[in-house]
């Protein structure tokens, strides 16, 4: 446990800088315990990306997933109750399914760090609880919405085998899952393919999901179509 830590601060750059073990008798069943962490960070005040700056014409990137990124799993859990798989057999790029469905989360933040050093990023959504549809539009301006295209990107097979197995319509998914894209950056226009073209030698797969337009109305902010 302490080794998955380590490695996930210094794939974040972070110092792991202290830690408690709190015994609580009777509070957990035997064999069971309780794991919760937080990182904190600092920004100068006026660089805070706010997502102000963004409006129509702007492009949305998308940083590819590695798996369902620890967000939605009580309808996996569900899905595979009642699909009831063989979790160990082969199921993606020579891993079990087993191995699929519990991937370690992706980190961006040595690849985004760099990328804000070299262009000017007007907002950023990590791809949580609530998928594309809810987090997107957390960094928008109101009179904003994204315009996403679904054939921007090949849905996971993980995601298409939820779907499948879950009976899950296709918005509902969005609603749910990252959907194989972890993190959104809204870019202009005109520096979007050097961008594109930085995270990917960064290591990333880049796709280019959309663009920022005029809002009609109270309608959704973010539309994947």
């Amino acid at each position: 446990m302490i080794k998955g830590i380590a490695q996930g601060c210094e794939e974040s750059g972070c110092a792991l800088i202290g830690g408690e073990t709190a015994e609580m008798p009777g509070m957990y069943p035997e064999g069971e315990y309780d794991l919760a962490g937080f990182a904190v960070g600092v920004v100068e005040k006026e660089r805070v990306i706010n997502g102000r700056s963004i409006k129509a014409g702007d492009i949305v990137l998308g940083l590819a997933s590695n798996g369902a990124h620890s967000n939605g799993y009580s309808l996996v859990r569900k899905i595979i109750a009642r699909d009831n798989p063989d979790l160990d057999a082969e199921f993606d790029n020579g891993k079990t399914l087993r191995e699929t469905i519990i991937a370690p989360t992706r980190l961006y933040v040595k690849p985004i760090l760099a990328a804000l050093e070299k262009f000017t990023v007007k907002g950023m959504a990590h791809i949580t609880g609530g998928g594309i549809t809810e987090n997107v539009p957390r960094i928008l301006p109101e009179n904003t919405v994204a315009q996403i295209d679904a054939k921007a990107w090949e849905l996971p097979k993980l995601f298409q085998w939820l779907q499948q197995a879950g009976n899950v319509e296709t918005q509902e998914m969005y609603r749910t899952f990252n959907c194989g894209i972890g993190m959104v950056v809204v870019i202009a226009e005109k520096d979007a393919d050097a961008v594109q073209a930085f995270l990917t030698e960064q290591g990333e797969t880049v796709y280019r999901l959309g663009v920022i337009r005029e809002r009609s109305g109270d309608e959704h902010q973010t539309q994947v179509v």
